[in-house]
């Protein structure tokens, strides 16, 4: 059986810290920073909350054993000793992934089909590859910690997006910047560059406290223990709108479609026109959250520095009074808006190390 501190919330890389803010603001026990992410205490009813409340978290893993492992054989020995029946089911196939890391076994193909014959022998279930229930064993440093991965597909495939726009920021990402930007949910949110919408969206239903895993399944509704979905929060009333605004006619449209398939375009507002149109809407100063192209997977970079010239002088002579948050890769890009930025915060974007600037 797992141990008391058993749950960890995998984190992108940079992001923890907020992660943790919001595990502890949906009060989740033993809240405490790892590296990689952030652990707390629970059941599998934590398990079941997590996956459908955590907007920032890219997946739940379940720890189930840890142990110390100096060959092959040893592994073997120990990984019968896991108690696979306790999670696992007779009738449901799963997937073993292993990372081996500055470790006397440094071959994960020989590691998995070790636990894989330990998990088949002890309970009966079937190993096979690109099952959506995945065993993840990590040996580092000799030590092998054994997880069960509770999500399936990575948290941010809401199962509420139809329309996806050119190199998108993830949801989860979304959330973990906009939280890291001082957004609380009671102020407008602008995006100039808004693509499918994710920032918008994402700030719409955080407003209005819609629980992110509300419209998908979880691997954790196979395991041997069944656990029923947890009962998720209605929608609240917010006075806080949420304005996106993009050049290109698909994604207007596509943002649209999405805003009404997460149930929330009643809050929302996309407009076709360039940043060169811009206008602060009749709101109170609130928060302008940007994800512009930076030149790695979209657009050339020699072309980009009018457009966030462009963007910066809008800022300095139409926002007086809001905050602004850009996502970039791209310090001279930055640098081009002429915005006396902050420090940024630095994090992991689809293998892109990218920041977050504010203003």
């Amino acid at each position: 059986m797992a141990d008391a501190d058993n749950i960890f919330l995998v984190a992108p890389p940079g992001l923890e810290a907020f992660l943790l803010a919001e595990v502890q603001d949906l009060g989740f026990a033993g809240a405490r920073q790892d590296k990689g992410g952030v652990t707390i205490t629970g059941d599998l009813g934590t398990v079941a909350r997590a996956n459908h409340l955590v907007r920032g978290a890219t997946r739940v893993l379940l720890r189930v054993a840890s142990f110390r492992v100096m060959h092959l054989a040893q592994l073997d020995k120990r990984a019968r000793k896991v108690a696979w029946g306790d999670w696992l089911r007779a009738d449901v196939p799963v997937t073993v992934e292993t990372v081996c890391r500055k470790s006397k076994i440094y071959h994960s193909k020989a590691a998995s089909q070790r636990i894989s014959r330990a998990i088949t022998d002890t309970c009966g279930a079937p190993v096979q590859a690109g099952q959506t229930l995945t065993i993840k064993a990590r040996i580092e440093d000799d030590l092998c910690t054994i997880s069960i991965d509770t999500t399936g597909a990575a948290l941010h495939l809401r199962g509420l997006k139809g329309s996806v726009g050119k190199a998108p920021i993830r949801e989860n990402l979304a959330a973990l910047c906009l939280r890291a930007a001082g957004f609380t949910g009671a102020e407008t949110v602008v995006d100039p560059m808004c693509g499918s919408g994710t920032f918008v969206i994402e700030a719409a239903e955080m407003a209005c406290g819609l629980a992110p895993g509300r419209a998908r399944s979880f691997a954790y509704q196979s395991l041997a223990k069944g656990t029923a979905p947890p009962r998720l929060p209605q929608a609240q009333d917010t006075p806080a709108r949420f304005f996106g605004f993009d050049r290109d006619a698909g994604a207007f449209a596509g943002a649209n479609a999405n805003a009404k398939q997460a149930g929330v375009d009643g809050l929302v507002s996309f407009t076709k026109q360039p940043i060169s149109d811009l206008q602060p809407p009749d709101t109170p100063p609130g928060l302008v959250m940007v994800n512009p192209p930076y030149g790695t997977r979209v657009g050339d970079r020699k072309t980009l520095f009018a457009l966030y010239g462009t963007f910066g002088k809008v800022m300095r002579d139409r926002f007086s009074g809001w905050r602004i948050g850009m996502v970039t890769s791209d310090p001279g890009l930055a640098k081009s808006t002429g915005l006396d930025f902050q420090k940024p915060i630095l994090f992991d974007n689809g293998g892109i190390t990218v920041g977050l600037y504010r203003a």
